[in-house]
Parts: C-alpha cells; sequence; structure tokens
C-alpha cells in the first residue's frame, strides 16, 4: 500500500488546481501513457476539469496526497445509457514521477475498486492501458483485470509512433 504519510479521498474543488498542475506535467512528460495530449490540455481552464469531481457520468475521482500536494489521481466514469449502466470506466490514472514505486498507484486502484464494489449496480470496470507498458499491466493484472482486446495503432504520437491500446476488465460482482 502507499505510504503511511500518503492520503487517498475524493478530489475536491480546491484540488482542482494541483490536479491540473499534475495533469499537465504527466502529459507533457510521458505523451505515450495519455490519450491526451499536452498541448490541447494545458490551454483547458482550471474549471473544465470541474467535471471530474462526482456526479453526471464521473462517479468519482480519487487522489492521492502528500502532506497536502496532490501527487496521484484516478477517475472513474459510469456509462450514462440504460442497458450498460453496469459498466464503469477508469481513466487517467497518474502518479507524479517523485513519488513512483511507492505504492500509490496500487493505493490509488483498490480504494477505486472498493467503491465500485460499494456502487449498486455495477458488474464490472473496463480500462485501456498503452500495450508496452508492462508495469501499469502488471499493476492491473496484480488487481484481478484481465486483457480481453487490443485496439493496435490505437495512438499517434508526433514523433511518428504507433501505440497499440490494452483492453482489459475486471468483474465486481462476484
Amino acid at each position: 500500500m502507499a505510504e503511511p504519510d500518503v492520503q487517498i479521498r475524493a478530489m475536491l474543488e480546491p484540488d482542482l488546481l494541483g490536479y491540473k498542475a499534475l495533469r499537465d506535467a504527466m502529459l507533457a512528460r510521458h505523451p505515450d501513457a495519455f490519450t491526451s495530449d499536452a498541448e490541447t490540455e494545458g490551454l483547458r481552464d482550471i474549471a473544465s476539469y470541474r467535471s471530474r469531481l462526482t456526479g453526471g457520468a464521473t462517479l468519482f475521482t480519487l487522489v492521492a496526497l502528500d502532506d497536502a500536494h496532490l501527487v496521484g489521481a484516478l477517475t472513474c466514469e459510469r456509462e450514462p445509457r440504460r442497458k450498460v449502466q453496469h459498466i464503469a470506466h477508469l481513466i487517467g490514472m497518474m502518479v507524479a514521477d517523485s513519488h513512483r514505486g511507492r505504492g500509490i498507484g496500487r493505493a490509488l486502484l483498490v480504494a477505486g475498486i472498493e467503491r465500485l464494489q460499494a456502487t449498486p449496480g455495477l458488474a464490472q470496470v473496463t480500462l485501456s492501458v498503452t500495450a508496452g507498458n508492462r508495469a501499469a499491466v502488471g499493476l492491473y493484472e496484480s488487481q484481478g483485470f484481465v486483457r480481453y482486446g487490443c485496439l493496435p495503432d490505437a495512438v499517434r504520437l508526433p514523433d511518428g509512433r504507433r501505440l497499440d491500446k490494452a483492453l482489459m476488465f475486471r468483474r465486481l460482482d462476484g
């Protein structure tokens, strides 16, 4: 689990500035890990991230705080259409470079799964991850996610690289 001094909790309005700063930094430093690009997202206003707070399609965004400094985040969205409301999606998992290897990603993921399991009507959760990111794939597998497919050529980077996305899911109801 995460270090004892790292707190995992739901993101609140005052966290939005730290969330945007972390997201902008992660997109710039790790373009191969995200489908969003740093240039476009950097232009977004902080208020545009209010949709990541609880409400609407977003079930929750969890943040990891180290001495009140936001160092990690994970968002979960739920399908709004009636026939697929039993499915949730994990998006935007990120941990600051300065805090990698401390169990923060695992703590965010475990807390997210626990919240999902306590949400009535949810049966499964999905995510996509850059197929070559062995550490991330291993983390998801360690928490019961299995690969159900691969989207080839899912991301095209400005430097010409083409990346596949591994599609993964985990049952929540048994």
